[in-house]
């Protein structure tokens, strides 16, 4: 009798490696898409609750919300693009009296904006279909690059960041392009 001996062919062992890169290729991407929008997520409705708390709480005091800051939609805090080198709200958030989460470093920028009936809402809050009351109102944005490309993936119709909005009519966390 002769022994044969048991293992795999080189032939054997190419496709596995094959079918298992394939696999990859196709799970990958999703699980890092995933894996931003958790990290986007996370930041921002902690800090989208803390702002709709600071302008509840200042419309109790005075009677009115904030006025916007100067430039409204265009006037996101952090300044400059998102990054690596992650930085603090700066002028005008002091008027919340808003303390960041963890360091006081933020990701994404954001703005808020507010307004009495009569008021025009800016591009963004019409891309979330945002509907003024006839009361006064406000209205919350943050604009995140997660993966810090500033850049839109290949063949997306997005501007390459993720945008999230709030309202005082509907505090859902609306979103566009999460996780680009």
């Amino acid at each position: 009798m002769q022994d044969r001996e048991a293992g795999f062919t080189l032939l054997e062992l190419m496709v596995t490696v094959a079918v298992i890169a394939i696999l990859a290729a196709i799970a990958l991407p999703s699980f890092f898409g995933e894996t931003r929008k958790a990290k986007a997520s996370s930041e921002v409705q902690p800090m989208f609750n803390d702002i709709r708390i600071r302008l509840e709480g200042l419309l109790q005091e005075n009677g009115r919300y904030p006025a916007s800051p100067a430039g409204g939609e265009a006037a996101l805090q952090p300044a400059g693009a998102p990054s690596t080198a992650k930085t603090a709200l700066g002028d005008p958030w002091p008027i919340l009296r808003l303390r960041t989460i963890g360091n006081d470093r933020v990701g994404c920028r954001y703005a808020w904006v507010t307004g009495a009936p009569a008021d025009p809402i800016g591009p963004q809050a019409t891309r979330f279909g945002f509907v003024k009351p006839a009361s006064d109102w406000y209205y919350l944005l943050a604009k995140c690059d997660m993966d810090d490309s500033g850049a839109a993936p290949v063949g997306s119709p997005s501007d390459g960041f993720s945008w999230y909005f709030a309202s005082s009519t509907n505090p859902t966390l609306l979103k566009l392009n999460e996780g680009d």
